[in-house]
């Protein structure tokens, strides 16, 4: 069995912490279906959506008073790390052979992140720091498009659209200063993390359209300018199938943090994503193509980056996961 085929081995956000109840939650990330749930102490636990008895979806079921994920065909029992506690009518079955599919697993900054290869041990993800930063207020959307994540994702590293697609929200600062020839120069910064990058129109750094960076493997971190403040919008690119992402949006911002203004700031980011959307949604091939095959100018510098990264890191990627049978204890009469 394939998994995560384009996408494997990273750490990313899969979908907003508040979905998550007392009930199993179903979530499909890059082609697999997962099924978060939390263990009797809170932690959370990600297991491919997949019962390794008879194949069920695990997420049908229901969390155990022991917090255990318990499978609806059988009745049989999974901790979050995918360890099979208990096994109905068969008590001498060996429970060290029976295990589900675990995912390593966390919650951090108001979301839920898996990392893409079960069975492994990786280092911990590297989160900006406005994500998970107490003294911030934030606020959060999230919804899914009709896209390849490649295309959302070089969408949200790409200026150059700012002050076209965006000319009635946020790129209505820049495009009033825009002349028939006017230049954009892009610089890119490779960092530990992934890159950071800046754009500079007429050489003027007073124009200033906000800093990015990004984190692999799919999010965006825009700075915003403001004196003295914090004001930071986070956009990650989920791939959910071949053609759907889901989209996230982090607003965090250290000014006018009541709880009753963030339906204020998730509608102008309502509308800002929406702009996206329209574009991102057209784009053909559906998937983003190695440079060679697309044309480019200068100030494409960031988003080349990112296609650089996608097909040297990802492009080919995969997990390849032997799929559990099942261990018959006693003779069949």
């Amino acid at each position: 069995m394939v998994m995560f085929e384009g996408f494997a081995n990273v750490w990313t956000p899969v979908t907003l912490a508040s979905r998550l109840g007392k009930t199993p939650l179903a979530v499909e990330l890059a082609g697999e279906k997962l099924v978060f749930f939390r263990g009797r102490d809170g932690k959370v636990g990600a297991l491919v959506d997949r019962c390794p008895h008879r194949g069920v979806r695990l997420s049908l079921g229901s969390v155990a008073p022991s917090g255990c994920l318990t499978c609806p065909f059988h009745g049989w029992e999974f901790d979050v790390d995918g360890n099979a506690r208990f096994v109905p009518l068969n008590p001498d079955a060996k429970l060290d052979r029976l295990s589900a599919t675990a995912l390593p697993a966390r919650e951090l900054g108001g979301l839920l992140w898996v990392y893409t290869a079960p069975k492994s041990t990786p280092a911990e993800p590297i989160v900006p720091a406005t994500l998970t930063d107490p003294k911030l207020a934030r606020t959060y959307l999230e919804e899914e498009w009709n896209a390849h994540w490649t295309r959302a994702m070089e969408n949200m590293l790409d200026s150059p659209h700012v002050p076209f697609v965006h000319r009635n929200t946020i790129g209505r600062f820049v495009r009033p200063r825009l002349q028939p020839n006017s230049r954009m120069d892009v610089e890119w910064e490779d960092t530990d993390f992934g890159g950071r990058t800046f754009a500079i129109i007429d050489n003027d750094r007073s124009i200033d359209p906000g800093r990015l960076e990004f984190y692999r493997p799919n999010i965006m971190v825009l700075h915003i300018p403001m004196p003295k403040q914090t004001f930071r919008m986070h956009a990650i690119c989920v791939p959910v199938a071949a053609q759907k992402v889901r989209m996230i949006v982090v607003g965090a911002r250290s000014f006018a943090k009541l709880s009753l203004l963030n339906p204020l700031f998730n509608y102008s980011n309502k509308r800002i994503v929406a702009e996206d959307r329209a574009v991102v949604e057209s784009s053909d091939p559906p998937v983003v193509p190695p440079a060679a095959q697309e044309v480019s100018v200068r100030s494409d510098r960031a988003t080349l980056a990112f296609r650089k990264y996608y097909f040297q890191s990802l492009h080919t990627s995969s997990v390849s996961v032997k799929r559990g049978l099942p261990v018959v204890t006693d003779s069949p009469v």
